[in-house]
C-alpha cells in the first residue's frame, strides 16, 4: 500500500478515451504509479479498463497505485457527493480512491447522471444562450460529505483544488478532517509561492498540475507558442550543464522545491523521459534563477475561459 502521494504521477487531462487504455498501460509498464483521474475529463470507463487489464496482467496490484479522481462542480450538494464518488469508482472499477479532490471552489446546478455524464460547465447545452448554472452550496457543506467519504472507507484521503490562500484559511476553520493535498496550477511562470508555503504550514502537500506550464493550453488558445518556459535561457542552460532536457529541468525544479508533479504525455518516450529526475539536482542558484522566471501567469482561470467558452462571468482568483 502507498502510504504517501509519488512525486511524479500522470496527469489524465485531455488524453482521448479511444487512446486512453493504451496510455495507461504504457505508464504503468514506464513506471507510473500515480494516476490523476477526474470525472470532467471523460475518459475515467477507459482508465479503469487499463487498471483492470495492468490487474488480470500482473503488471501491479491494486495497492502498488495511488488513485486520484476529483468531485465535478455540479455535485457539490452534500446528497450528490456520495453518488459522484461511487460513480468514479465504478468507472475506474476500484473499491477505494487514495484521494479524493473538490475539483473546483465552484458550485453548479446538479445535473443528474443519466441526463449527461460528465456533466461539464454548461447547465443546458441546448439552451437558446447556453450559460452556467450556481448552485447555492456553501463549500462547508460539501466538505463535510466528503469527510463522510473517509469515513465511510471510499477514499483514504481528501483535499482541494484551485484554493486560493483565503479559502484555505477558512477550511482549515471549520474541517473535521483536515485536508492532506491541494492541488493547484504551478510552474516557473506562476511559482505561487505564498500559497505553497501557507499549505505547508497547514501540513498539507502541494500537487502541482500543468507543471511545464503552458504546453497544455496551446492546443486550446489558452496560450501562445511563444508562451514556454522551455525555452528560457536559465531553464536551457541548467538543461546544458546537467546533460539533461529543458522538461526535466523545470519538472526536477518541481520536485525539488516540494511539490509533486502529475505530467501528462501521450508518447512512452516522453513518459520515460518525464520519470528520469531523480538522478540529478539544480543548485541553489539554478534554483532561484528559475523561481526568478515568475509573472504570475495562470493559463487554467476560470476568470477568463468560463466567459469566453460559457458564457459566465466567473473569477475565483483576483
Amino acid at each position: 500500500m502507498i502510504e504517501t502521494i509519488p512525486q511524479v504521477g500522470f496527469g489524465l487531462w485531455k488524453v482521448p478515451g479511444e487512446d486512453c487504455e493504451r496510455v495507461v498501460l504504457e505508464a504503468i509498464r514506464a513506471g507510473y504509479r500515480h494516476f490523476d483521474c477526474a470525472a470532467d475529463y471523460g475518459n475515467e470507463q477507459a482508465v479503469g479498463a487499463a487498471f483492470a487489464k495492468a490487474f488480470a496482467d500482473g503488471l501491479v496490484r491494486r495497492e502498488d497505485l495511488w488513485i486520484t479522481s476529483k468531485l465535478w462542480n455540479t455535485f457539490h450538494a452534500p446528497e450528490h457527493v456520495e453518488l459522484a464518488c461511487r460513480k468514479s469508482l465504478s468507472d475506474l472499477q476500484c473499491d477505494y480512491l487514495d484521494l479524493y479532490l473538490v475539483h473546483f471552489p465552484i458550485a453548479l446546478a446538479f445535473v443528474p447522471i443519466e441526463t449527461r455524464y460528465p456533466p461539464e460547465w454548461l447547465h443546458d447545452p441546448d439552451a437558446a444562450e447556453p450559460r452556467m448554472k450556481p448552485a447555492r452550496v456553501p463549500l462547508h457543506r460539501t466538505w463535510a460529505a466528503m469527510e463522510d467519504l473517509r469515513h465511510a472507507g471510499l477514499t483514504r484521503q481528501i483535499g482541494v483544488c484551485n484554493y486560493n490562500t483565503g479559502l484555505l484559511h477558512d477550511l482549515m476553520r471549520y474541517a473535521e478532517i483536515a485536508p492532506s493535498v491541494l492541488q493547484i496550477e504551478a510552474h516557473p511562470y506562476l511559482t505561487q509561492e505564498k500559497l505553497v508555503r501557507l499549505a505547508g504550514d497547514y501540513g498539507l502537500h502541494v500537487t502541482a498540475f500543468s507543471p511545464l506550464g503552458a504546453l497544455s493550453y496551446v492546443e486550446l488558445d489558452m496560450a501562445g507558442a511563444g508562451d514556454s518556459v522551455l525555452t528560457e535561457p536559465v531553464v536551457t542552460a541548467a538543461a546544458q550543464a546537467h546533460g539533461k532536457t529543458p522538461a526535466q529541468v523545470v519538472l526536477r525544479w518541481a520536485i525539488q522545491r516540494g511539490t509533486s508533479i502529475i505530467p501528462k504525455t501521450t508518447k512512452p518516450e516522453r513518459m520515460r523521459e518525464n520519470l528520469a529526475i531523480e538522478d540529478f539536482a539544480l543548485s541553489e542558484e539554478e534554483m532561484a534563477a528559475i523561481s526568478a522566471l515568475d509573472a504570475d501567469r495562470r493559463f487554467n482561470d476560470p476568470g477568463v475561459f468560463t466567459e469566453a467558452a460559457f458564457n459566465t462571468f466567473h473569477p475565483i482568483y483576483d
